[in-house]
């Protein structure tokens, strides 16, 4: 994982409707980037709805919500009108983003190791630097976590 205090890896990005999204885009805002394993998946379904339902309270603190998957535009397409997500969901198929936040990793499943998404987030000052290091986050806390973490600190 990437450590407090160091400038968040740049990168460009398609989003669920085929826009070039780049990370720097959004300097002057913070930023929650989440890292997360596949769309339409149980836990992911849920983080995903987690945020939608808290999206007014990271918008209320200039806060711009990126989701990251390795998930195809058109799968994100389908996810984000399934479930009316607000925020962007980025599609990263060759690990651009998922390797340079150091998010894929070994993981173990009933025994078998296999390499896939941690589910992490990152979140990113106005600076471009890395503020909070969220690793192994639970999908249904990890929203509030961020709200809370957010409140703390005006």
């Amino acid at each position: 994982m990437l450590t407090v205090g160091t400038k968040a890896p740049d990168f460009t990005l398609n989003d669920q409707n085929g826009t070039e999204i780049r990370l720097s885009d959004f300097l002057g805002k913070k930023i929650v980037l989440y890292f997360y394993p596949k769309d339409n998946t149980p836990g992911c379904t849920r983080q995903a709805c987690a945020f939608a339902g808290a999206y007014a309270g990271f918008k209320e603190k200039n806060t711009v919500v990126i989701g990251v998957s390795k998930d195809s535009v058109a799968s994100h397409v389908k996810f984000a009108q399934k479930y009316e997500l607000p925020f962007i969901l980025l599609s990263d198929p060759e690990l651009q983003a998922i390797q340079a936040y150091d998010v894929w990793q070994e993981k173990k499943l009933y025994g078998k190791v296999s390499m896939g998404v941690v589910r992490s987030t990152y979140i990113i000052d106005e600076n471009g630097m890395i503020e909070k290091v969220m690793p192994k986050v639970k999908p249904d806390t990890n929203a509030a976590e961020i709200l809370d973490y957010l409140a703390g600190q005006d």
